[in-house]
Order: C-alpha cells, then structure tokens, then sequence
C-alpha cells in the first residue's frame, strides 16, 4: 500500500511516498481502517526533525490524527462493524502516539487498537473529524474542560493562526468572549477576523502586549482594573515575559506547548503582585473529541481547513507547517 514513510530522521526531504509498505492486519483487540484523511499537526515537524529522549521505531508512518472507515475486524472486537465512520484518538495507551511510536495516518490503511475508535457523526466529514485530536482537542481541553474561559473576558490569543490558534478563537467565541487574535500577516488577520475575531494584531510589526495595555489600560495590582482576562500562550521563548506585563489582577495565562522555546526569560514579580494563574494543558480525551464532533454536526463549530492534499503533496503539506504559512490545518487525503 501507499504510505508516507520517515526512514531517518534529519529534515523533510528524508520523507518518503512508497508504494510497498505492509498492509496491517486487524490482530487482536484492533480494526484496520481505511484512511479517509489525515491532517497535520507541529509536532509531526518535531517528529521527523527528532526529539532528544525520545527514541521513534524507524521506520515509521507519519501522521497523529486520522478518520476513515472500518475494513476489517479482529477477534474480541465487539460493538463495531464494517464500514463503520471513525475518528481515531492519537493515544494508544500500550505504545503512545499513532504516527510516532507506531505507523500513523499519512497511509491508506491503518491498524488500530479498539479503545482508539470514536464514531463520528453523519454530517461530519472525514476532513473536518481528522482535522480535530491534537488541535482542536487540545484547544477544548484548554478552554471548556478546564473551565478558564467565560463569557465577557477578553481573550488575547498568540498563533491564532495555526490549527491550535484558529480553535481557540473559535471556542472563545463560542464561549461568549471578546478575541484578541494575534498574527504574522495582513492575509491571516483579515482572516481571522472572518472567523470571528473582535481584534488583530499583527505581531510583527507591534508589540502585543504594548497593545493591549494601550487598548484595556494597564494592569493595576490595587483595583483589577486593565489589561486581559486571559492569554493564550503556547508559543514561550520571547513571548512570555510580554505576556506577564499585559494580564490583568487575578488573570490567566493558558499553556499546552512551548513552540518558540521551553525556557523563556521570567519575571515572577509579576506573578505575585497581580496573583496571576499559569495553567496548563496537556492533551485532549475522548469527551473533548465527542464534543467538537458534536459542535460540528450541530453547525456551531467549522473546522478551518486551508489545504487539502494527496498523499504525493503530503511532504510539501508539512513544509508549510514548518514554515508557518497556513491558516487552520493541512488535510491529506491517502
């Protein structure tokens, strides 16, 4: 079968389309399903880029999320059928992530375990439902599970332009918030702002932070007055000090990754003296799957989608990751 293969890690040109990779089987405890789509996520860079501790079985099938139909079943699966519509959950539970650990998505088959599976809704599309896990469930997690943001805060969103970024401006929105979505070009903000953002900045050219003082007043240790309810901030390195001077008394700053560096210059002062909440958040369950598929089905949620490719253009897909030129997510259709 046709799958996207990492051989070594080392840059994106170590990826590789071949034509002969092993058809899985559906063992024990495990379906194969056909892959319908599978979409892209940072961490696939980081995953053919290598991670220091992290040791990946090579040769793998890239590709954390993935939705498509059920061809074949293994003994003691019960509960499931044939043609079944399937999203998968990335965590397998005895090996780790699906298209890290094992073969992942970017194949046109793929074996996984049963506890993996969630059905997916009839008006929910393949794309839409592979386009979810690690984005946008991380993204509900961060928001609606842990219960941080509520209606009337005023929310500032750093890479709201990525798949993370682009749900959790809509789920603040959704959640009845004012958004401040921040970008790195005129194209992404005007686009952002169709998806419901009530303000953009354009980062590189201003400073965030200097922005939301100047728009929400200063923060004020005495009377909670200034600044913002709550920023988004999954990117650290040179962000996160600005971050701390723009929160308000008693604000929170949310954290599920740390893409522009894991060790940022701090200043605890104001973390005492405002009484600021760091909170962070680690991956998604199976509830915050079911609940966007849900908010799909029910058109309050739309998944934002800017490529959509074959598996040949899959390599080409993750280059615009890596360099940051997409709005939302990268769909590849094996």
């Amino acid at each position: 079968m046709k799958a996207l293969v990492l051989k070594q890690h080392g840059g994106l040109e170590n990826l590789e389309v071949v034509t002969d990779h092993p058809m899985p089987q559906a063992d024990e405890g495990h379906v194969v399903i056909r892959v319908r789509a599978s979409s892209f996520n940072y961490h696939d860079v980081f995953t053919v880029k290598g991670m220091p501790g992290i040791k990946v079985p090579l040769p793998v099938v890239i590709g954390l999320d993935m939705a498509g139909e059920i061809t074949e079943i293994g003994a003691g699966v019960d509960g499931w059928s044939v043609g079944d519509r399937v999203l998968v959950n990335p965590l397998n539970k005895a090996k780790g992530l699906m298209g890290e650990m094992l073969d992942g998505g970017m194949a046109e088959y793929c074996r996984v375990s049963v506890d993996q599976l969630i059905l997916m809704p009839p008006d929910v599309t393949f794309e839409e439902a592979a386009s979810l896990p690690v984005a946008y469930g991380t993204a509900h997690r961060m928001l609606v599970t842990h219960n941080t943001v509520k209606a009337g805060d005023k929310v500032l969103v750093l890479g709201a332009s990525g798949g993370v970024g682009t749900g959790c401006v809509m789920l603040a929105k959704h959640l009845g918030a004012e958004v401040i979505a921040c970008a790195g070009s005129a194209d992404k903000m005007e686009r952002l702002k169709a998806l419901g953002a009530d303000e953009v900045v354009n980062y590189r050219e201003e400073d965030f932070s200097k922005w939301a003082i100047a728009k929400y007043g200063k923060p004020q240790r005495r009377t909670h007055e200034g600044g913002v309810d709550v920023v988004v901030n999954f990117t650290g390195g040179n962000t996160w000090k600005p971050t701390l001077k723009c929160v308000k008394r008693g604000g929170k700053i949310l954290v599920c990754g740390a893409t522009a560096g894991y060790d940022p210059t701090e200043d605890l002062r104001y973390i005492w003296s405002f009484e600021l909440q760091v909170i962070g958040s680690n991956s998604f369950y199976e509830d915050n799957l079911k609940a966007l598929m849900d908010l799909i089905q029910d058109k309050k949620l739309k998944v934002v989608i800017d490529k959509v490719l074959p598996l040949e253009e899959a390599a080409e897909g993750l280059k615009m990751i890596e360099d940051r030129t997409v709005m939302g997510k990268v769909v590849v259709t094996p």
